[in-house]
């Protein structure tokens, strides 16, 4: 079965992502009508839509048959048009990091700084972050009765953390938040490159440009921290080694981009998706104020909610089945995360922000092999953060139109306008 082409537009197109009804409209329409069908939209390689929960799970359990690697792990313009091979040198991804390999090699990355983010190693940060976040409230405290919480709060909070983490001075943080930006969200002209509309190959010179700065800025924490190693995230990726080896180009500057731009910019989104859905619901404050145990059930609404990464490619590395369809060997699919977030068979009432889901089965994270690293330190941040925020708080409500990203792939609240009282 083919998706009709005005589905398959709008999952795909940006703008609808920004404006958030067309694409829960079309995904709606796909779930019921043809969960598991082919898209064609204009420009782009043809895909299978996972629009459902359980087969996501079921791509997302099978990595060896579903490849994140072997074509391009994220929505791109045809390879012919030039917006893939342009910066890759021939390869399919636009950096090799952890989300865009498979195998061994996932494996071998992925085991780099995996004890540095167990729910074990990272309570030993707790204290550091509740700093982090009591200074952040302070501000926003100070800014009474308003503030943009998405660019006062939200964007920098998650910085600050992730920065830290990895050993970035706080003197960078500006730039590296402008890189980030650049990198998911070249075709929003407040935040791209070039701060203006631009076509696909004024983005792509956008995005070159980008990570030209990107690894410039690594090479020198390469040459820093193997000249002083710390236990700072960058340093043990620094002086990582495969098989007796340092990691070599590629591998490096992939997992040093995707730890300090993704490290932050799905946990900032989600933090102001929040804060947007808090504004609008009054009785959710008076909630988690009743009970301040319901923080933990807040996040993880949230997540599901705000699902800040849209979608994932993965492509067949051998004829197989996947509900009942057909799949052949090099077909693309795309696991549309924002789709299985708002999947009815799996949460009741989808399209209503509720604290009482138990169990929250969210998979905005992603499942199995290629969970998201980060995600209990996401985790951490944010309900750190509505601890100390919450019970400083009487009344919030929007003081403005909120604003998304223009983004199929990142994509989350760029501007929340809140007016607030305190206790």
């Amino acid at each position: 079965m083919k998706i009709p082409s005005d589905l398959a537009h709008t999952i795909v197109d940006s703008k609808a992502y920004a404006a958030g009804d067309p694409v829960d409209d079309a995904f709606r329409t796909i779930r019921a009508e043809m969960p598991l069908a082919v898209a064609e939209p204009e420009g782009v390689e043809p895909f299978w839509v996972v629009s459902r929960h359980a087969d996501i799970m079921a791509v997302e359990k099978q990595p060896e048959i579903f490849h994140n690697g072997d074509k391009s792990t994220f929505m791109t313009l045809k390879e012919s048009d030039g917006m893939v091979r342009f910066i890759t040198g021939g390869e399919p991804n636009l950096i090799r990091s952890l989300v865009s390999v498979d195998g061994q090699e996932h494996k071998d990355l992925r085991a780099v700084v995996f004890p540095s983010v167990t729910p074990k190693a990272i309570r030993g940060l707790e204290d550091d972050i509740r700093t982090i976040a009591k200074s952040f409230v302070a501000e926003m405290l100070a800014k009474a009765p308003e503030c943009d919480f998405a660019t006062d709060v939200a964007f920098l909070y998650p910085l600050r953390v992730i920065m830290t983490v990895l050993g970035v001075p706080q003197e960078d943080e500006p730039f590296m938040l402008k890189l980030t930006q650049e990198l998911f969200s070249s075709a929003d002209p407040e935040l791209n490159r070039d701060r203006k509309e631009v076509n696909p190959a004024e983005a792509l010179d956008g995005l070159r440009r980008t990570m030209e700065d990107l690894e410039a800025y690594f090479g020198a924490v390469t040459e820093k921290f193997r000249a002083n190693p710390t236990d700072q995230v960058n340093s043990l990726i620094a002086n990582a080694k495969i098989n007796g080896e340092y990691l070599n180009h590629r591998q490096l500057m992939g997992y040093y981009i995707i730890a300090a731009t993704a490290g932050h910019d799905t946990t900032s989104n989600t933090t102001a998706g929040a804060m947007w859905a808090l504004a609008e619901r009054p009785h959710l404050l008076e909630q988690i104020k009743a009970d301040p145990s319901k923080v933990n059930a807040f996040v993880e609404e949230s997540i599901r909610w705000v699902v800040p990464v849209k979608h994932f490619m993965r492509s067949a590395t051998l004829d197989t089945e996947l509900a009942g369809q057909q799949i052949k060997a090099g077909d693309w699919l795309m696991l549309a995360y924002q789709s299985a977030n708002r999947d009815e068979a799996v949460f009741d009432d989808p399209y209503n922000y509720r604290l009482d889901r138990e169990p929250n089965r969210q998979i905005a994270f992603g499942y199995g092999a290629h969970v998201c690293l980060g995600q209990h330190l996401a985790r951490m941040e944010m309900r750190i953060l509505w601890e100390e925020l919450l019970p400083h708080l009487k009344s919030i409500e929007l003081a403005g139109e909120p604003k998304r990203t223009i983004s199929n792939f990142v994509c989350g609240p760029k501007h929340v306008p809140i007016r607030f009282t305190l206790n």
